[in-house]
């Protein structure tokens, strides 16, 4: 067992959110922070939307254990306070350099020594990150799949200046919040699942695009062909529209993007997310009706 007792999570969207829940849910006490007032009302309107996705999704789950959960759950707006007892840090804020750099500013100096800094970020390398913090030794990165109750994976990449141990702390705290650790030997973006899942996807979307073939003739052939359980459209209903949306646009607005990926910004934009079709945190996306299939098993973590 770990000596982590007190956890705070930094940003409360999407994913840091079911960040801040599981780790309470497994008994810990989390504080969730975020930038205003108006941020932290919207993600209590996400910590209260799990109950019935936990009852649902997680063996054992019970309202009442869920109900524990959330009062180990504070929230606040106040950064320095948030952080300076906190034995680990997870920051999952926006994806933009400025942003990371001023938080990362603030908590290097308000943390305790010896708190164990982390980001979730999906596209930037620990060691990008950590010089802000200005404690690059207790920095690595500690990155979950969205839905984390049900793809209870953390992906766990340190840097070059990382301690020694630090790793072996993270991948044991992973299985104390019934995640499953998968450790990066060094440095690569997308880590291990992006690296596999993005090609993946961006072949699936390509073919759509272009008009090769529908949404639902792309997911028939890859489910019966391979006898997986979805189709990538229905994995990329499962990750998010926002998130498909801003890994793309992001392509486009570096200059990377082929021409029919400048064309899928505008289409999600336009035809998805101005509608509201999110993917499974709506209960629309690609598909009219997208949430969990129905053949998932239930997950005892």
């Amino acid at each position: 067992m770990t000596d982590i007792k007190k956890v705070t999570v930094l940003g409360a969207g999407v994913l840091g959110a079911q960040i801040a829940f599981q780790i309470a849910y497994k008994g810990f006490d989390v504080i969730s922070w975020d930038i205003d007032d108006d941020a932290v009302e919207a993600a209590k309107k996400r910590f209260d939307s799990f109950e019935d996705r936990y009852v649902r999704d997680v063996e054992d789950a019970t309202k009442e254990g869920v109900a524990e959960a959330r009062e180990r759950l504070a929230q606040s707006t106040d950064l320095e306070e948030a952080v300076k007892e906190a034995d680990l840090i997870i920051e999952a804020v926006p994806e933009k350099t400025d942003i990371k750099d001023d938080v990362w500013s603030k908590v290097g100096k308000a943390a305790k020594d010896g708190a164990i800094l982390a980001s979730n970020s999906s596209t930037m390398l620990p060691s990008d990150i950590a010089p802000a913090s200005g404690r690059e030794e207790d920095f690595l990165n500690f990155h979950f799949a969205n839905n984390i109750w049900v793809l209870n994976i953390a992906e766990i990449m340190p840097h070059k200046g990382t301690k020694d141990g630090l790793v072996d702390i993270m991948k044991e705290f992973a299985e104390e919040i019934g995640m499953v650790p998968a450790v990066l030997e060094k440095e690569k973006n997308g880590y291990i699942l992006n690296s596999l899942l993005i090609p993946f996807h961006r072949a699936a979307l390509h073919l759509w695009m272009e008009g090769y073939a529908t949404i639902e003739d792309i997911d028939t052939d890859w489910k019966v062909s391979t006898g997986a359980p979805m189709g990538p459209f229905e994995f990329m209903d499962m990750v998010g529209l926002r998130t498909l949306y801003a890994i793309n646009s992001n392509a486009v607005e570096k200059g990377n993007a082929e021409e029919w990926q400048e064309r899928l910004v505008t289409t999600l934009k336009e035809e998805y997310l101005d509608k509201g079709r999110y993917g499974w945190e709506s209960g629309k996306g690609f598909y009219d009706e997208t949430g969990p299939d129905k053949n998932n098993p239930k997950k005892d973590n």
